[in-house]
């Protein structure tokens, strides 16, 4: 028979590259943000800056990729 230990799933490291990767997508949703004309009428090219097309999709990426990583690693033994 398999001992089964109690307590969390996951492991101090892998919440705190969980936290990391919530956090990279939280910016990279700052900077999607904005851009807009103030009247609707008008055309603001504003909206693709390199921020908002690059960086922001760039760092929600990097967000993902660490989440994953912190799912699928597999915690120390303590």
């Amino acid at each position: 028979m398999s001992k089964k230990k109690d307590g969390f799933v996951f492991g101090k490291e892998n919440y705190t590259i969980l936290f990391i990767g919530i956090g990279l997508i939280i910016i990279g949703l700052v900077l999607m943000s904005g851009g807009g004309s103030e009247d609707p009428k008008e055309f603001s090219t504003e909206i693709f800056s390199v921020r908002r097309i690059t960086i922001a999709p760039l760092s929600m990426l990097a967000g993902f990729i660490a989440i994953i990583v912190a799912i699928m690693k597999k915690p120390k033994d303590e």
